[in-house]
């Protein structure tokens, strides 16, 4: 019996994390954390739901120890406890992506089909854009950019590009990324070029799939 009892704990233990992460709403904001810091109303804008309610989810992913939470000022600021944090995040999409036929459904409906990227793909990229063949673009707000981005990728936020688009070569293929492969930036950013004359494709990395990868960000 008291064997059963230590492996009832473990296993609770481990569930406390499930649990957290058994919404939506949370799993979006650890998504949003995964680009970097936070305020709880900056979150809450984000996942476009009201501040009191982000800060009950918040409360829910800090009792996991999946967020920590600083005071700047009269301000909160939230970030993942760790980068096995956003990795979680990656691993638990990939595995729905591949076992829940409903969500492949939904994201061909929703989303226009972005390049998934592996290994050899991604260090293809990263030497392409490293030569300037093609010039890869960090449609994130900047701040997020700040925090870590792609090798060689411009930060040129999605509200920006109408305004900066001379600043892209048009004889140069355009590759744009955000958030991840639930994020609909790139796919705004790419229409918006291509309605240009530009040649554009987005991927679906965002930094966090390419941290999961074991590649390496830049910061600035």
């Amino acid at each position: 019996m008291i064997k059963r009892h230590t492996k009832d704990l473990l296993y609770e233990q481990v569930a406390r994390i499930g649990k957290a992460v058994s919404s939506p709403k949370r799993l979006e904001l650890l998504e949003i954390l995964a680009q970097g810091e936070k305020t709880v109303e900056a979150l809450a804008a984000e996942a476009r739901i009201d501040i009191k309610l982000a800060s009950a989810h918040l409360k829910v992913l800090k009792a996991a120890r999946l967020v920590e939470a600083q005071r700047d000022g009269r301000f909160i600021a939230y970030r993942l406890s760790g980068n096995d944090v956003s990795a979680l995040w990656v691993n638990l999409r990939t595995v729905a992506e591949e076992h829940l036929v409903e969500l492949k459904v939904a994201m061909d409906r929703i989303f226009a089909a972005p390049e998934n990227l592996n290994a050899e793909t991604r260090r293809s990229l990263m030497e392409k854009a490293r030569r300037g063949d093609v010039v890869v673009i960090d449609v994130r707000p900047s701040d997020e950019y700040a925090s870590g981005h792609l090798p060689f990728a411009r930060s040129m936020p999605l509200d920006e590009i109408l305004q900066r688009i001379r600043e892209l070569p048009a004889d140069k293929e355009i590759v744009a990324y955000c958030r991840g492969p639930f994020c609909m930036m790139s796919a705004e950013a790419v229409a918006l070029l291509k309605a240009h004359g530009y040649r554009a494709q987005k991927i679906a990395d965002g930094t966090p799939e390419w941290q999961a990868a074991g590649l390496p960000l830049a910061e600035s």
